[in-house]
C-alpha cells in the first residue's frame, strides 16, 4: 500500500505515513513506503507499515510505565475508532493508530548509545557530538560511556534534519521544556535498550518526537523504536571499527550507494530481491522484539 483514503478527509503525507485529522483526535496511517536519502521512493516494502504500527503498539504498551511521559495512542482496533462510513477497514486493518492530538514539537529527539551514522561523522571533524564532547580514539560503532541526547529539527519531506546542539533547542523552546524533553528521551531509550538486550539486540540509537496537547501535557507521540526510527544490531556479531549488521533498510542504502543513481534526480525502482531481504529484516525485528509471529503474511 503506497497510498490510503478516507472518505471525506483529505490526508497530509508524510514520507511513510498518512495523517488525518478527525476532530478531537488524528489517524496516523503507516503505508509501505520506504525513504532513503531524503528521497521517497518509487517501490513499497510490502507490509512494512503493519510491522511498523505493529511495533509501535508493542513498545507503547511495554513502556508506559516506564516512560516519563504519557503517549498519544488510543487504540489500534479499527473496529473501535468509529471511522466514517465507506472507509475500507481491511486496507487500515493493523497499520492504523487512532491518537491524541498534540502540537507537535519541531525537533527530533535523539538518544544515541553506540557512534554511527552522522553522529560518527561529526565526531570525526570535532571529537563531539551537537557539542557534547566525547573521549578521543573512538572508533565507528563504538558504545559510548553513557547514552548523549543529540537533538536535530525537523525537516520538511525532501529535505534533511538538522543535528544541532542542546543550548539551541533551549534557545528556541525554553530551558524547562528542553530539559523535560532530554530526560524522557534518554529515559525511554533506557528501558528500550534493556529489553531489546534480552532479545540479542543493541539499539544504537533512536529518535523521538513528542507533542503537546492544548493544556500543555508533553505526549509521546509517532512512532516508537521501530526500524525505521531506530538502529538495531545483533549483539552476537557486534564489533566496534566499522559498520555493523542492522535490522532496517540498509540492504536498500546499500543498492542506491552502488547504483549510479545520483541523488539528485527521482530515485529508480528497487530489484525483487532487494524488497525481499528489507521486508525480511523488518518482519525479523518485529519478531525478535516481541516473541510473536508477525501476523501479516
Amino acid at each position: 500500500m503506497t497510498a490510503t483514503d478516507l472518505p471525506g478527509y483529505e490526508p497530509r503525507r508524510g514520507k511513510v505515513r498518512d495523517i488525518y485529522d478527525l476532530g478531537d483526535h488524528v489517524l496516523l496511517v503507516a503505508s509501505d513506503r520506504l525513504s532513503a536519502f531524503d528521497w521517497v521512493l518509487p517501490t513499497a516494502i510490502p507490509d512494512k507499515g503493519r510491522v511498523l504500527t505493529q511495533l509501535s503498539r508493542f513498545w507503547f504498551d511495554r513502556l508506559d510505565a516506564a516512560a516519563p511521559v504519557a503517549h498519544h495512542l488510543v487504540t489500534c482496533d479499527v473496529a473501535e475508532m468509529l471511522l466514517p462510513p465507506g472507509a475500507d477497514l481491511e486496507r487500515l486493518a493493523g497499520r492504523s493508530m487512532l491518537c491524541r492530538k498534540t502540537r507537535v514539537v519541531p525537533f527530533e529527539c535523539v538518544a544515541r548509545g553506540y557512534l554511527s551514522g552522522s553522529g560518527w561523522k561529526e565526531y570525526q571533524t570535532n571529537g563531539a557530538v551537537c557539542g557534547v564532547e566525547l573521549p578521543p580514539g573512538l572508533v565507528e560503532s563504538d558504545r559510548l560511556p553513557e547514552p548523549i541526547f543529540t537533538p536535530a529539527t525537523k525537516a520538511e519531506v525532501g529535505a534533511h534534519d538538522e543535528n544541532v546542539a542542546f543550548d539551541r533547542m533551549q534557545s528556541d523552546l525554553g530551558a524547562e521544556l528542553a530539559s523535560q524533553l532530554r530526560e524522557a528521551t534518554l529515559a525511554i531509550y533506557a528501558a528500550g535498550a534493556e529489553h531489546a538486550a534480552t532479545c540479542g539486540l543493541l539499539i544504537a540509537d533512536t529518535k523521538f518526537e513528542f507533542g503537546q496537547t492544548p493544556d500543555g501535557e508533553l505526549l509521546l507521540i509517532d512512532e516508537l523504536l521501530t526500524p525505521d526510527s531506530s538502529r538495531f544490531w545483533p549483539a552476537d556479531v557486534y564489533q566496534p571499527g566499522g559498520p555493523q549488521p542492522s535490522f532496517d533498510k540498509q540492504f536498500v542504502r546499500d543498492w542506491l550507494l552502488a547504483s549510479d543513481w545520483d541523488r539528485e534526480s527521482p530515485p529508480p525502482a528497487l530489484p525483487g530481491d532487494i524488497v525481499e531481504k528489507t521486508r525480511a529484516k523488518y518482519v525479523e525485528a518485529y519478531e525478535r522484539l516481541t516473541g510473536d509471529a508477525f501476523a501479516w503474511r
